[in-house]
């Protein structure tokens, strides 16, 4: 096969595969599924509010895949967010049910022909690289049976200190009365107290942070007379100030590289 005919069979697949994602990701937002918006989970959610993995390798799922599984989640209502292929399935001594129907997830890369390297070897030049996408079908763990105990009852566990140190201790300055449980975030005006649901309901520690100081910001709106403009100050500096260091994180994480 020529070069320009795996780059237009390459192309061709990409945009089909695109054309599928695009149309899924429509029909989530039509159907008022958009898990990505509101930055926790609701009673609608059964699995525990984590990132996609595969059960088997242990490995995350991440890019569009993690919005296609956690669509997937909370449209069959599956009660966990761990996924296996059909083969993986039956090498860990199990197998699918009969019936089920996969979701499909996506894998990006390029690679480089031998005639290519040859080619470019008897030029003097670089290689030339071919990009290609696969899809692959998986399925929820919560869809196959005779899988391991510890696989099949398999829960991410959430991340160790989901609550930055530095905002506990704001938070508790405040004197404010400050509640975790629920599925709602809000300042309680009657009660005089603000609740937000636990750090393991969202799908990102930040948002978690956000969400507390947003409703903090309400309790001093009405509760911290004299020292309210330093209070709000001091709220925002340290939210600004969270997001810089997410993001710097974030930032040095994509130019490592990848697995």
């Amino acid at each position: 096969m020529s070069r320009h005919t795996a780059r237009v069979r390459a192309g061709n697949d990409r945009a089909s595969l695109y054309t599928e994602i695009t149309d899924k990701i429509i029909a989530e937002l039509e159907a008022g599924r958009i898990p990505w918006v509101q930055p926790w989970g609701t009673a609608a959610i059964k699995a525990p509010l984590a990132m996609p993995r595969n059960a088997s390798t242990q490995r995350g799922y991440s890019g569009i895949n993690v919005l296609i599984l956690w669509g997937a989640v909370i449209e069959h209502g599956f009660s966990g967010q761990s996924w296996l292929t059909f083969r993986q399935a039956l090498g860990l001594g199990g197998h699918v049910k009969k019936g089920e129907r996969g979701t499909t997830v996506v894998y990006a890369d390029r690679f480089t022909p031998d005639d290519e390297r040859r080619r470019a070897a008897e030029a003097g030049e670089e290689p030339g690289a071919i990009p290609f996408l696969k899809r692959f079908t998986v399925f929820n763990t919560d869809q196959c049976v005779g899988l391991p105990e510890e696989v099949a009852a398999l829960v991410v566990p959430p991340p160790p200190s989901q609550i930055e140190p530095r905002a506990e201790a704001l938070i508790a300055a405040t004197g404010a009365d400050f509640r975790i449980g629920g599925a709602r975030a809000y300042y309680n005006t009657t009660g005089d107290f603000v609740q937000v649901p636990p750090p393991v309901a969202y799908f990102e520690p930040i948002n978690w942070h956000r969400t507390a100081f947003h409703e903090l910001g309400h309790y001093a709106d009405l509760r911290v007379m004299p020292r309210r403009g330093a209070f709000l100050m001091q709220l925002r500096s340290f939210g600004a100030a969270y997001r810089h260091n997410q993001r710097a994180s974030r930032k040095a994480s994509s130019l490592s590289p990848g697995r």
